[in-house]
């Protein structure tokens, strides 16, 4: 008769082998691993060899600089952070549907943004959001919009949510979910009395440039190439004011702009840009990530509701 107990079987990976794994890849080491962790150093050996022979693959390189995940070990990582991030919600979820407060969210919540919505959008949407579930307790990292962006962050485990530029040649990534939560329109802003802005020359940045605003862009034949390339849109539009140039921008990065600029329609074609969020297809049913998107929905809400009062 086989046994029914609760011991797992030989090939399972165990949590803690899971935390090692995240451990290694984020310590670049496995001493720096075993001393993030408490353990010795051959335990984490131990631990990651066994984990590769379960899982049939070399998971990290080791060598003078560290321990590098390779392919297998990327792919293995990323999905060891999202199991682990699942065990954390059962554990909350379930205590809070044993105590009596199902509807009541707790624990941690990762949100990556890029910067403009965490400047603009995400600050009242979390006052309201902790308002109603005290207990929640957000954390925010702001992540270049480029590459695999707050998308990637999420994909990987690192993030339960992420807030990114989706729609278009953006879609949502394979394996997450998401929705669209606003459409911002791209505007023309120039130095303020300027009698001809257009004849200015353009100031950029780098996560613009890799917009879906490229090809109405490539259809204006009055927009230069850029002459200045800056970090973020903060910078552009402090060097817009101060009359260096014009520059093509979405509505958040325009929130609060100074006296300085003007801000001038594009017309009826004039480009857009879909924010939304992305998360994994488990979370999504989390009452946290729930809760999260509520919010964000009515900020937005809220936001649009007062441009029409305008």
């Amino acid at each position: 008769m086989k046994s029914t107990g609760s011991a797992a079987l030989p090939g399972d990976l165990a949590p803690h082998e899971l935390r090692i794994l995240v451990a290694v890849e984020r310590e670049r080491g496995f001493s720096a691993a075993a001393q993030a962790l408490g353990v010795t150093q051959s335990a984490v050996s131990h631990s990651v060899r066994g984990t590769e022979r379960k899982v049939g693959a070399v998971l990290f390189e080791r060598g003078r600089k560290g321990a590098v995940p390779t392919a297998a070990g990327g792919v293995a990582v990323a999905h060891a952070r999202r199991v682990l991030r699942l065990l954390d919600a059962l554990v909350v979820e379930a205590r809070g549907a044993g105590s009596g407060a199902g509807d009541v969210a707790e624990g941690q919540l990762r949100i990556a943004a890029f910067r403009s919505v965490a400047l603009h959008l995400l600050p009242a949407a979390l006052e309201r959001l902790t308002a109603r579930h005290p207990g929640l307790a957000p954390e925010v990292r702001v992540v270049r919009e480029l590459g695999a962006g707050t998308a990637g962050e999420v994909a990987d485990g690192r993030a339960d949510v992420g807030i990114a530029t989706i729609g278009g040649t953006s879609p949502v990534p394979a394996g997450l979910i998401g929705d669209v939560l606003m459409e911002e329109p791209y505007s023309l802003v120039h130095p303020a009395g300027h009698p001809d802005p257009r004849s200015l020359p353009l100031i950029d940045w780098h996560e613009n440039c890799g917009s879906y605003t490229r090809q109405w862009w490539s259809r204006q034949d009055w927009i230069p190439k850029a002459t200045v390339l800056t970090e973020d849109d903060g910078a552009v539009l402090s060097m817009v004011g101060a009359g260096h140039g014009m520059a093509i921008m979405p509505g958040l990065s325009l929130t609060g702009a100074p006296d300085s600029v003007r801000i001038t329609d594009l017309g009826a074609d004039r480009p857009t840009r879909s924010v939304g969020y992305v998360t994994t297809p488990e979370l999504a049913r989390s009452l946290a990530v729930r809760a999260l998107i509520r919010e964000l929905r009515a900020v937005v809400e809220r936001r649009s509701g007062d441009h029409r009062l305008r």
